[in-house]
């Protein structure tokens, strides 16, 4: 650890020490009291949240304890239900309550649309998911395998591919913004007449827009636009006129692209997608928000034969009807997720011990934003903070979690509720509870949403001694899954988040399979999220056809009524742990062994070895999918429970975990800062992090993986 500098009784990195210095300066708040501020809130949180802690870890020990009593019966989920309420793990429901966050923006409010999730640690990453709030429909469709197989790297523009783009684009016009006669691959010019949209058509004849797209500007002359922008449920997107374009100029009506409206919001990521072991990585992590809240982030980077720097994209302005100007973001809204409550960091000491990191984050995430709340609003229009948290157990949590953001406000000067919340419904004991959950964070919530993958970890985990469990595939097609996704919007809309806040669905892990995610994930917003999780910008460009698809609005209008009958799903549908009823095969056995471990070696080597929290590892396949800490938890829990059980044996695992590192070490043999693992698994630190993540995954509190990362990349880095 670096040199430290005393402030009352902290001790703070000085690294640390000199970011949050230059951090507040022009915010109004005083770096004295800032620090003072952090001591006494350490002081109030650290009590109620170690007892918060160990009230976890006494929850699961009784929990392991049932299920061992329960091994050979049938589950009863009645039974279980009455012994978790006598635990308290279950609370009774609260009465009814809608939430009255105010001051939302609309992008949260009333937009539905896709939703990025990027890791702060990469500036690179984070500008271009802000900028990600506008994409290419053509380059999104021509770039991957939404209309045709991937093309090569470097290919030559392949003519036969552009027309299909250009006939499926011009379908997609007809779809969304019907002309009152014609179709627009008919069309030879775009007008703008009296404050209309003017086409005219190949036969002669001029059309008009049909609903429901409406006109909202253009960009240009009237009489020839540069860019038409109209809006259908609620997104907006511009149709690009360049007879000069390489398209446009082939086009009768001189149209080069669309352009979408597509990540509305993105989640810039302390937490399960970055690696910050130390003072100097969350110094990094923390510089990238401040650049975006200040609006002066770049990055540089070597792209061809050349480099290229990005930034933040400006506004875009438009002409609009009625002689007036419309300006829309350029930008996507950005929330910030912060860590867990269960994490410490040594970059604050208080009396020499390590401070929970999630008050840190609190206090920096929110004293950066104050460069956006009171500079002019680049990122809220409402001056509004949002702060996404994860992990949390239970509605006590979240009321900690609601005290800790009172508590920031005060500190910062900040009128009261102007930290909105969300609450990520990912562990069990937060799905059981979430109306109780909401409640807590009524005046401040904008946010919760599902998650497969951490749900998934903290299931297995949970019922880790009632047996094993079933396969990964087949644990999501189980009664549970479909329960807690269900249960989710129904109570999310039964508490007034409609109009307030977003409901969510979880992540697309693959990022090169965009044909497979256009056909599937439609169902997100038909089931009444109004935002869902994609992991890349051309991902939320192809994802956004969706919510013109699926008007989001009126489904949750329809559910809203259907919920006035008093049908929800029930408590005990969750409670159906996803356990096997009958035993594997010796080849299913060794195929899910080779699956998971190739997995978490992939994840881990580049986590320790190169401080990448978020990367597109391939699988046993060669198949990319975007892995991070939530998907490392299900793979390892999942081989840690089929050891507990005897499904397989440790000899099994090791001389998997041995072969799968060779495969590990060949599919990264390009990557010159890869430092291969199979030639010597006693030496490598991340080979024996992936060992102590099965062999002591059930040791691990909650089954969470952030401890042993940390502690293997702080012995990688001789921190520990």
């Amino acid at each position: 650890m670096s040199t430290r500098v005393k402030v009352g009784a902290l001790e703070v990195a000085a690294v640390l020490h000199q970011f949050v210095q230059r951090a507040l300066a022009g915010t109004g708040v005083q770096e004295q009291a800032f620090w003072s501020s952090l001591e006494q809130i350490v002081r109030r949180f650290s009590p109620r949240n170690e007892q918060l802690l160990a009230r976890r870890d006494e929850l699961q020990a009784r929990i392991d304890e049932w299920w061992r009593e329960q091994r050979g019966q049938p589950v009863d989920v009645v039974r279980q239900r009455e012994f978790l309420e006598s635990l308290g793990y279950i609370v009774p429901e609260p009465g009814a309550f809608q939430v009255d966050t105010e001051n939302v923006d609309r992008e949260i409010a009333h937009v539905a649309g896709p939703q990025l999730v990027v890791p702060l640690s990469n500036a690179r990453y984070a500008l271009n998911a802000a900028n990600a709030r506008w994409g290419s429909l053509c380059d999104a469709l021509y770039g991957t395998d939404a209309l045709a197989p991937a093309l090569p790297a470097g290919a030559p523009y392949d003519a036969e591919r552009g027309a299909k783009v250009i006939a499926y684009v011009r379908d997609w016009l007809d779809q969304v913004a019907p002309l009152t006669s014609g179709k627009h691959a008919d069309a030879t010019n775009y007008s703008i007449e009296a404050d209309k949209l003017v086409v005219a058509l190949e036969n002669g004849s001029r059309a008009t827009l049909a609903v429901p797209a409406t006109l909202e500007g253009w960009r240009g002359p009237s009489h020839q636009p540069e860019g038409i922008l109209l809006r259908h449920h609620g997104l907006h997107f511009e149709i690009l006129i360049d007879r000069k374009h390489p398209i446009g100029a082939t086009d009768p009506a001189g149209i080069a692209d669309v352009v979408l409206e597509a990540a509305i919001t993105t989640i810039q990521d302390c937490e399960d997608s970055v690696a910050a072991v130390d003072a100097d990585e969350k110094v990094a992590v923390y510089a990238n928000w401040l650049g975006l809240m200040k609006g002066d982030l770049q990055a540089t980077f070597v792209k061809g034969k050349g480099t290229m720097t990005r930034a933040l994209n400006p506004d875009r302005v438009y002409s609009a009807p009625g002689n007036k100007q419309l300006t829309l973001p350029g930008r996507s809204l950005m929330l910030v997720r912060n860590v867990g409550h269960h994490m410490r960091t040594d970059a604050v000491l208080l009396e020499g011990k390590e401070i929970f990191e999630t008050v840190l984050d609190a206090m920096v995430t929110v004293a950066i934003a104050l460069h956006d709340v009171r500079g002019g609003g680049r990122n809220s229009r409402t001056g509004s903070v949002y702060v996404v948290k994860p992990k949390l157990h239970g509605p006590e949590e979240a009321a900690l979690t609601n005290d800790l953001f009172d508590w920031v406000e005060d500190a910062l000067g900040l009128p009261r509720h102007t930290v909105k919340v969300g609450v990520m419904d990912e562990e069990r004991r937060t799905s059981v509870n979430l109306r109780a959950c909401i409640e807590q964070v009524k005046h401040r919530i904008v946010f919760i949403n599902t998650g497969f993958l951490d749900r998934t970890g903290d299931e297995i985990h949970t019922a880790m001694y009632g047996g094993p469990v079933l396969r990964k595939e087949a644990i999501k097609t189980q009664p549970w899954l479909v329960a807690y996704e269900k249960r989710n919007v129904e109570i999310g809309l039964l508490a007034g988040l409609r109009g307030r806040a977003q409901i969510g669905k979880g992540m697309w892990a693959m990022p090169d399979k965009m044909a497979d995610m256009l056909a599937t994930k439609a169902g997100h917003p038909r089931a009444g999220a109004n935002t869902a999780w994609v992991p890349s910008p051309t991902a939320a460009t192809l994802h956004a056809l969706h919510y013109h698809q699926v008007d989001v609005r009126a489904v949750q209008n329809e559910l809203q009524r259907q919920l006035q009958s008093g049908k929800t799903t029930g408590v005990e549908e969750l409670l159906q742990a996803p356990l096997a009823t009958s035993t594997f095969s010796a080849e299913e056995i060794q195929s899910e062994l080779d699956n998971n471990i190739q997995g978490i070696l992939g994840y881990v080597v580049r986590w320790i070895d190169q401080g990448v929290g978020c990367s597109k590892v391939p699988d046993i396949h060669n198949v990319g999918l975007m892995e991070d800490r939530a998907t490392l938890r299900i793979s390892s829990q999942h081989v840690a429970n089929w050891l507990l059980h005897g499904v397989c044996t440790e000899a099994q695992v090791r001389e998997t975990l041995a072969r799968m590192a060779a495969v590990v070490d060949a599919q990264n043999a390009a990557d010159p800062a890869y430092r291969p693992m199979a030639s010597n698994l006693q030496g490598s630190v991340a080979f024996q992090a992936a060992c102590d993540l099965i062999f002591l995954g059930r040791e691990q509190p909650n089954g969470y993986t952030e401890h042993i990362l940390h502690r293997r990349r702080r012995e990688l880095k001789g921190l520990s």
